[in-house]
């Protein structure tokens, strides 16, 4: 039976007219309404399949084209990675002829002979022990105690004094984003608050990024906030932009130290001057030791150290020396495993064991300040000085 007979038969009585009286002409007008509606349905279902067999065919195109894009992607990312890697290793030749000031044109270490490359090496050490020439020939050999100086409610941020001036001020940044920082007058205003003068608010023109501030000849030295790499010199007194420098070899790609999420570049002081810390990801993860002459805010020298950025939570450098403190996360402990010379007066057999009393949290910061002797650092809200003890490296041969 056709489907347009059977729709007849289903019909409801009241809608055909009496047995003895059905009009053929009503019938036959029926059945073809129904025949033309068969007829739609039938083109309905037709196009119905088509479409999903052209919806199956464009999914299967879509499919290969996505696995070809993905393919595209990896190969790249491959070369942009190259890329970075390259770049990263020619800024690091023009850091270096910039420092060495050399006019003669530029010769291909495959092209040069061993003594050639014996005496540039020579030069280069040269080179290196006059940029470090202080008279200073101390390694650190213990932790020796903990104070905490203060609490506050703030897990991240950073104090200090000046490194150099005998200044008694204090200044607090508080948080790893902010452009506000508290000077109290001495250590005494800071540690009681309710002793006077109130401290000072210093608003700056530029926002920090991190934990890695450093106080140096008055002027404070910070990551510029939403830069990947630029390094700002402040005048606190002033309230001005003294200079700004891009810091090259890819600092700022990602953050110097596992445990510490906020600080992608770190800033030092020690006996030596001012310097940079970053990792960068052409030399996979490890932390790179950039020497900074503070005046001008321009790169001296850098170089790719031993020390892992893995487990890392802060690092700091005594008289040259530079120290990278290592955990396990929070509870610790806290570990200095890596030190790094760049003179090569420290080796692994020199070194005691160090490490600091067991503390809640990372430090967000651990700072050397050269004119006291001291450690500051900054723990889960604690401000707190470490006192170190220190024996001679040996001699420079």
């Amino acid at each position: 039976m056709r489907a347009s007979a059977f729709l007849v038969l289903l019909l409801p009585a009241f809608l055909l007219p009496p047995l003895g009286a059905q009009d053929p002409a009503m019938v036959h007008y029926i059945y073809q309404r129904f025949q033309v509606l068969e007829q739609g349905l039938e083109k309905c279902t037709l196009a119905t399949r088509a479409y999903i067999q052209d919806f199956q065919e464009f999914s299967k195109n879509i499919s290969v084209m996505l696995g070809r894009c993905q393919t595209y992607t990896s190969e790249y990312m491959s070369a942009v990675n190259q890329l970075a890697l390259r770049v990263e290793r020619a800024q690091r030749e023009i850091d270096y002829l910039e420092y060495l000031r050399e006019a003669d044109a530029c010769i291909n270490s495959e092209d040069k002979t061993l003594p050639e490359q014996l005496l540039q090496e020579a030069e280069e050490d040269k080179k290196i022990r006059t940029l470090l020439n202080a008279s200073c020939d101390n390694m650190l050999m213990a932790i020796k105690s903990l104070k905490i100086v203060k609490r506050t409610m703030d897990t991240d941020g950073s104090w200090m004094k000046d490194t150099v001036s005998d200044s008694p001020k204090v200044y607090v940044l508080i948080g790893s984003q902010n452009n506000t920082v508290w000077e109290f007058a001495n250590m005494r205003a800071f540690t009681e608050d309710s002793t006077k003068p109130a401290p000072r608010k210093l608003i700056l023109t530029y926002s920090w990024q991190g934990t890695s501030q450093v106080l140096y000849k008055g002027f404070l030295f910070f990551h510029n906030q939403g830069t990947p790499n630029e390094l700002i010199k402040y005048n606190l007194q002033k309230r001005t932009v003294e200079k700004r420098m891009l810091l090259p070899g890819g600092a700022g790609r990602a953050r110097v130290y596992q445990h510490s999420p906020s600080t992608y570049i770190d800033l030092a002081v020690d006996e030596y001057g001012l310097w940079a810390i970053h990792s960068g990801t052409g030399i996979q993860g490890h932390l790179v030791l950039t020497k900074i002459e503070p005046g001008r805010l321009r790169v001296e020298h850098s170089w790719d150290t031993p020390c892992r950025r893995q487990g890392a939570e802060a690092s700091f450098l005594i008289c040259g020396v530079f120290y990278v403190v290592y955990s396990s996360g929070d509870q610790g402990p806290h570990r200095i495993t890596c030190v790094y010379d760049p003179l090569g007066t420290v080796s692994e057999e020199d070194l005691p064991n160090l490490f600091f009393p067991r503390r809640p949290r990372s430090h967000s910061m651990i700072h050397y300040n050269p004119r006291d002797k001291q450690l500051y650092a900054w723990n889960d809200g604690n401000q707190i000085i470490y006192k170190i003890q220190t024996k001679r490296k040996k001699p420079l041969e």
